[in-house]
């Protein structure tokens, strides 16, 4: 892929760990549940690059001798609940990432969200950030019956986008992210800014390229406005 020559017509986030800095909230309720059940609380680091990972993740983390299925999903049902009800504490954009929204809706470059957060959870998120109003899709973890690593959803996101996913790019902060967006035939990009252990190395996923930070995406990007004068 050439910088800033890639044809790129829609831009895909994963929501947790990619456009959204949600670990924060997503720890809090975690260790609300834990407090509820008499367990020691865990420290904020050694959750944040689990929180991509979703509830399952989470849970099992705090409940590692439960293995009876059922009452493991009643733990996991109480997480979401918890989760719930202190969504939006501390969950804010990324650093740079109003910028780079601000950018791609200036060049009229439509941006979508493709995340496994339930829909429920993804709107109420999104309506308390006033962000509802700007994605031109959103497709959640259960719009459909299959959710990532299936491409599925980001095929749908296209459709709805209507736009070829040959010209969309997706970028995810897990490995799944990356498989899918592969999968569906789209440029795909790691954000390495987001929720992965420093010594993972992801150039082992097959993206097409990483960040850093969310302003790096510019520069692979065909901007009709040339990067240094956006904004000026």
């Amino acid at each position: 892929m050439s910088n800033a020559t890639t044809p790129i017509h829609a831009v895909l986030f994963d929501l947790d760990g990619t456009l959204l800095d949600t670990a924060p909230d997503l720890v809090l309720a975690l260790n609300n549940l834990l407090k509820c059940h008499n367990r020691p609380s865990v420290e904020f680091e050694k959750l944040r690059n689990l929180s991509s990972q979703g509830s399952v993740a989470l849970t099992r983390y705090g409940f590692p001798d439960v293995t009876n299925d059922e009452q493991f999903e009643l733990l996991r049902q109480q997480f979401l609940q918890h989760y719930a009800d202190s969504i939006c504490v501390d969950t804010r954009l990324f650093d740079q990432m109003e910028t780079l929204l601000q950018t791609i809706e200036e060049q009229k470059i439509p941006w979508g969200i493709v995340t496994n957060k339930p829909g429920e959870l993804t709107q109420s998120l999104l309506d308390k950030l006033s962000l509802s109003s700007r994605p031109s899709c959103i497709v959640s973890g259960d719009t459909l019956t299959v959710r990532k690593p299936h491409p599925e959803p980001l095929l749908l996101a296209s459709k709805t986008i209507q736009l070829s996913p040959h010209h969309t790019i997706y970028i995810g902060d897990d490995p799944r992210d990356i498989y899918a967006g592969n999968s569906a035939g789209m440029y795909t990009c790691v954000a390495r800014y987001g929720y992965i252990e420093p010594d993972i190395d992801t150039d082992q996923w097959g993206a097409d390229f990483t960040i850093n930070s969310p302003l790096e995406l510019l520069n692979h990007i065909q901007l009709s406005t040339p990067i240094n004068e956006v904004g000026t």
